[in-house]
């Protein structure tokens, strides 16, 4: 009898635990039918009409994450009435005025309470990342004694309101009869009760801004003037801060630990989000977050860094009458290096990817059809250097205490000067050397978008781009040219050119292959692929791809360098039918030379890489 007591007890105890985690997860879900649908037939479809999401109080909400509370209860250390006052208090405003608000339309924190989950971890981990770091590190042992709760009550309040912003710009709430929640005025929560209603709609606004500065109006729901006065009491830097992180908008000459803890905290808590998110690997979800973060970087270059000073010297920025240029991808490795410095998560490396993420975003113009880049021909520059074009050059040169001037000269090249890798300007026959039976046959054909096609098997890739490394010009004179050299187009191996026939020099293009991957391929194999991709266009001795007989090999070790599980990154490739040899969704490994070493890896097929011709390789 007492055993069966205990165990009634303990599974009593397990459901009321399922019960937590369920909160925990996703917070209340609506449970009732929404009004206009009673009576309809249950299809197990998706109804015809929005459900909406069913309102939830304060106290479920904060019910639904009492474990997490428990956490920061740990993290923050000090008594009961403190953590009441700093954490408990701004978390139950941050619930009353968020309630259950996804924080995005299908993308990451999606679901009900996705906006409400979201603050809290990068509140958590923002916090936690205070313990490792010194703050006013330069101040007295007794001023710092002073500062250190402060600093960390207002990293915490950053990381939580980090995205508050998404309520006044991404979205339009409503209730049941259409009235429109004014947003700026009262918690969604408190209006919702006044109105009585027992559930919102959400309608979200296509191609909404990145305005953080609006969080500004919504911070007062939030953070109480007290916390505010306490926060700014005996100092003048931590409340400055704050703002700072929370509207996006550093201070100038002032390098701030809480921004970087939240702007990391932030990166971390959305990736984790994408990556457990297996659901959504099918849709096109890439870079939602991660543009906001690309512009910091770039505003940090040219604030401080010699080479993205505009308009001068081998610079990578110029500024003209057509708009702000920036000399690509010859800047993407600087990019990357800054937030990597950072460590920042879910950065993609590809200077493709980066190009596509902020051509989504708005913020670069689309080059003219046909080209990967726009081709400028910068003061002092003997030929066109490839460059990425912003919409505006308020973007970055907004904030420069230097004002720049606009050059009076056109900066964009015309087609006829341009490289022959753009569309439509492939060198005419008439300018190569013909062989020895004058037949123009000799001369490769190319392709639909301007890129030379592959070289046959007989002379592998590696071969043609080791000739082309030896006909290039001393390393003097190609720092001082900075961009890709035309090089002589070799005669077909075998043949023999006439002996008075002069050799006119064909532009080979430097970057002509691209991966071209379907869109349910998982977006961090997509990445690490497309890297491994864009080495087969410099040089190829330290190329992470390789050219064979069937197509294109990839080592496995390049996935484990991109900390991608193998057996993940192989079901995934399988699952898009991109690899050689895969027999019924098992994808097969092979061995083979790179730089020196016999190493495993897959073969992914040529149709799937841009600028190789599928008639040159074995058929599959």
């Amino acid at each position: 009898m007492i055993v069966a007591t205990h165990d009634v007890v303990w599974t009593m105890g397990l459901l009321d635990l399922f019960q937590i985690r369920q909160r925990h997860r996703g917070g209340p879900l609506p449970r009732t039918e929404p009004a206009g649908l009673t009576g309809l037939p249950s299809s197990g479809g998706h109804p015809s009409v929005d459900p909406g999401i069913c309102a939830s109080t304060v106290d479920d909400l904060i019910a639904s994450e009492s474990e997490f509370l428990q956490r920061f209860k740990y993290c923050y250390g000090c008594d009961g009435e403190t953590f009441s006052r700093d954490i408990v208090e701004p978390i139950r405003r941050y619930a009353s005025y968020v309630n259950l608000l996804p924080a995005t339309a299908d993308n990451f924190f999606c679901t009900a309470g996705g906006l409400f989950r979201l603050g809290l971890e990068v509140a958590f981990f923002a916090l936690q990342g205070t313990d490792a770091h010194i703050v006013s590190g330069r101040a007295t042992i007794t001023v710092r004694k002073e500062l250190e709760p402060r600093w960390r009550q207002a990293t915490f309040l950053a990381g939580l309101c980090s995205e508050l912003h998404r309520t006044l710009s991404h979205a339009t709430v409503t209730d049941e009869q259409g009235n429109e929640w004014p947003a700026y005025l009262v918690p969604l929560t408190v209006w919702l009760e006044r109105r009585k209603a027992r559930r919102f709609f959400v309608r979200w606004i296509a191609n909404a801004p990145e305005s953080r500065s609006l969080s500004l109006f919504a911070l007062p729901h939030i953070v109480s003037p007290d916390s505010m006065q306490h926060l700014a009491a005996a100092n003048n830097v931590v409340v400055p801060q704050m703002l700072a992180s929370i509207t996006g908008i550093p201070l100038l000459h002032e390098q701030s630990i809480l921004i970087e803890l939240v702007k990391r905290s932030a990166a971390l808590v959305i990736d984790r989000d994408l990556a457990a998110s297996a659901h959504r690997y099918g849709r096109p979800i890439l870079g939602a977050h991660i543009e906001r973060y690309l512009l910091d970087a770039m505003r940090q270059l040219v604030a401080a860094h010699p080479a993205w000073s505009p308009n001068t010297e081998r610079s990578r920025v110029w500024l003209g009458t057509e708009g702000l240029f920036i000399v690509w991808p010859n800047a993407a490795a600087e990019i990357r290096k800054v937030l990597e410095d950072d460590e920042l998560r879910g950065i993609p490396k590809a200077p493709e990817t980066i190009v596509e993420i902020l051509t989504a975003a708005g913020v670069l113009v689309a080059p003219p059809e046909g080209q990967a880049c726009w081709n400028i021909l910068p003061p002092g520059s003997s030929s066109p250097h490839e460059a990425i074009r912003l919409a505006s050059p308020d973007i970055l040169l907004a904030g420069l205490a230097r004002s720049v001037e606009v050059l009076a000269q056109p900066l964009v090249a015309r087609t006829s000067t341009a490289h022959a890798r753009t569309a439509g300007s492939a060198p005419s026959i008439a300018n190569h050397p013909t062989s020895v039976a004058g037949s123009p046959a000799a001369v490769p054909a190319t392709t639909a978008n301007g890129a030379w096609p592959a070289p046959p098997i007989s002379r592998p890739e590696s071969h043609m781009k080791a000739e082309a490394e030896q006909q290039r010009p001393p390393e003097d004179v190609q720092a001082t040219l900075d961009f890709e050299p035309p090089t002589e187009l070799a005669a077909p191996s075998g043949t023999a050119t006439e002996p008075n026939a002069t050799a006119a020099p064909a532009a080979l293009p430097t970057r002509q292959f691209a991966l071209k991957a379907p869109l349910r391929l998982v977006p961090q194999v997509r990445q690490a692929l497309q890297a491994a991709v864009a080495t087969m266009n410099g040089d190829p001795r330290s190329a992470a791809a390789i050219t064979v007989a069937s197509g294109v090999f990839v080592p496995l070790s390049h996935f484990k360098a991109n900390s991608i599980d193998i057996s993940v990154a192989l079901r995934a490739l399988a699952d898009v039918d991109m690899l050689v040899g895969t027999k019924d969704r098992r994808p097969r490994t092979y061995q083979h030379d790179i730089a020196g070493q016999e190493q495993a890896g897959v073969i992914v097929r040529p149709a799937h890489i841009q600028g190789l011709d599928p008639a040159d390789f074995q058929a599959t």
